[in-house]
């Protein structure tokens, strides 16, 4: 099971594009969304709780953190039944927010996946292919993406991409650039 902490604010778009990515990546029975009081918008994509995770009683989970000790392997992988991610805009650069917000206070293992920054869809996709016996020295990453944005003007967005394996393109949500291409202002 895929956990995302909702830390944002409120449901921005971007967080319902990413979410719905996940529930591609993973289908919506083995996704939730918790610390989520109002979670129609994402309803349709995960199975939503209001509760934090910390109020929910986890057996055998791991928390995904990149300041945490020790890194996800496979074979410690297959011993976790749930896998917990902060689901937060990243800082760039990057403010520990996980190790602050979620570690203290949620009874799991912590792990990181490396030390660098992923969108939470990024995150989760490297999570599933290290359950699935990948070790993380075999995926191919790509750090930043940047999208043209008009003439003379692109965004770059800070984090670890995973590779896909067969085209060698960035795994991004083609919902999630086109919505930042019709964004005004950053």
């Amino acid at each position: 099971m895929y956990i995302i902490e909702h830390l944002e604010q409120k449901v921005w778009k971007w967080c319902i594009i990413e979410y719905k990515h996940i529930s591609q990546m993973v289908g919506k029975e083995n996704l939730w969304v918790t610390n989520l009081k109002n979670g129609n918008s994402i309803k349709s994509y995960a199975k939503v709780f209001p509760a934090p995770v910390k109020d929910i009683h986890l057996k055998n989970a791991c928390l995904l953190d990149p300041a945490a000790p020790k890194k996800l392997t496979p074979k410690e992988a297959a011993k976790f039944d749930y896998f917990i991610f902060g689901g937060i805009l990243g800082d760039y650069p990057p403010q520990q927010r996980t190790k602050e917000l979620l570690t203290p206070f949620v009874k799991a293992e912590p792990r990181n996946i490396g030390k660098k920054q992923f969108s939470t869809d990024n995150a989760v996709a490297v999570v599933k292919l290290i359950r699935e016996g990948t070790p993380l020295e075999k995926i191919s990453f790509q750090q930043d993406i940047e999208i043209p944005m008009g003439k003379n003007e692109s965004l770059i967005l800070p984090y670890l991409y995973v590779l896909d394996n067969k085209s060698n393109k960035p795994l991004i949500s083609s919902e999630l650039i086109k919505y930042l291409k019709k964004k005004k202002g950053f």
